[in-house]
């Protein structure tokens, strides 16, 4: 009987191993990719993706350590910080990674928005970024607030107030998310929960319907005045070309989330003290616009003024096509709007910034 080659032999045990339809990975590797992603602010979903897996990784590492109760949650943070060997650097990770992946998600929003990217057929996908947007933000909430300091459990109590606000559910959302009517051991239990286990759940979903999105509509196409690049080099090939790229950029994120940790390690407040209200304290930088928001008007206005805001935000492909067709609302004017609303939410934040920090 012949015996087969060992190539052959190879292919055969690989397919054994491995039963995938090799050659549809290959013509997946060799997919062109549109010139304009040769540039880093283009394709800033891979930073997001990268800086995601830090969080992951060094998050779970953390919830060996971490004790989620109002007695011993402080105590243990505390250990992690001083005690466990290179605590301090895994926790100085998980945090600036959280604060980059929020700048990374925003810059992504905003250069869609700019470009233009939302517009049909693509507004499932913009809704889709918004809702990892919102998931985000609430990873960094959640976050800070399992380490039950002072800004962890005023935090909570301000936030726990803000969606008490809410019309018709309010009350009992606030409920559901204190687990009673004031912030205490239930609280702590539920943000642990959605933090490690449910907000992850919903980022993996995101995630993978936005990159499900993306391979069936594709990506818009830029091009440049500055590109001199003929109609058949406006590609590049995704493997090894832009895949050696983002490879590259995932070093780079790490040096500088290293360098960020050695430099500005996490380190901690006060422990939570219910029977002392602070007279200074601000909350994560990414939520200075709301805390703005709400010394300058009322608790319920400021959540009715955040909620639709929000909404528009969600909608706004929808809305712009709507403007369009019966108000010949322009490009120019789609970003003047933008462009408007962003340098409104940076001031409120750089006033917020600069101020004391009074709680409202």
């Amino acid at each position: 009987m012949s015996t087969p080659s060992d190539s052959t032999s190879g292919e055969r045990r690989w397919s054994d191993l491995f039963p995938l339809d090799w050659e549809l990975v290959r013509h997946a590797g060799a997919e062109p990719v549109p010139y304009h992603l040769k540039k880093w602010w283009f394709c800033l979903g891979g930073t997001v993706a990268y800086l995601f897996i830090v969080q992951v990784l060094t998050g779970i590492a953390l919830t060996f350590y971490y004790v989620p109760s109002p007695e011993e949650a402080y105590a243990s943070v505390e250990m992690i910080t001083r005690d466990v060997r290179f605590g301090w650097y895994i926790r100085s990770l998980h945090k600036w990674a959280a604060n980059l992946m929020v700048v990374a998600v925003f810059l992504h929003l905003l250069r869609v928005y700019f470009t233009a990217a939302y517009r049909h057929p693509r507004q499932l996908n913009w809704m889709v970024g918004i809702g990892l947007l919102v998931t985000t933000l609430a990873f960094g909430f959640t976050g800070y607030s399992l380490i039950y300091e002072q800004l962890s459990f005023w935090g909570a109590t301000v936030a726990a107030n803000l969606v008490e606000a809410l019309p018709l559910v309010g009350t009992v959302a606030a409920q559901m998310l204190r687990g009673g009517e004031a912030i205490g051991a239930n609280t702590l239990t539920r943000f642990f929960i959605l933090h490690i286990g449910v907000l992850p759940t919903v980022a993996f979903a995101l995630v993978g319907l936005h990159i499900t999105l993306v391979r069936m509509q594709g990506v818009t196409e830029q091009v440049f005045d500055d590109e001199k690049v003929q109609d058949e080099a406006r590609f590049f090939r995704f493997w090894p070309d832009h895949a050696t790229t983002e490879l590259l950029i995932g070093v780079l994120l790490m040096y500088v989330l290293t360098l960020l940790a050695l430099i500005f390690p996490a380190g901690l407040g006060e422990p939570a003290n219910p029977a002392q209200t602070p007279a200074h304290i601000k909350p994560e930088w990414y939520f200075y616009f709301s805390f703005r928001l709400l010394k300058l008007t009322s608790l319920r206005l400021s959540v009715l003024l955040m909620t639709a805001g929000l909404a528009v935000l969600l909608f706004w492909p929808f809305i712009e096509s709507w403007l369009q067709r019966h108000l010949r609302f322009s490009d120019t004017a789609s970003a003047c709007l933008g462009a408007i609303a962003f340098l409104g939410f940076l001031a409120l934040t750089v006033w917020e910034s600069l101020d004391t920090g009074h709680i409202p």
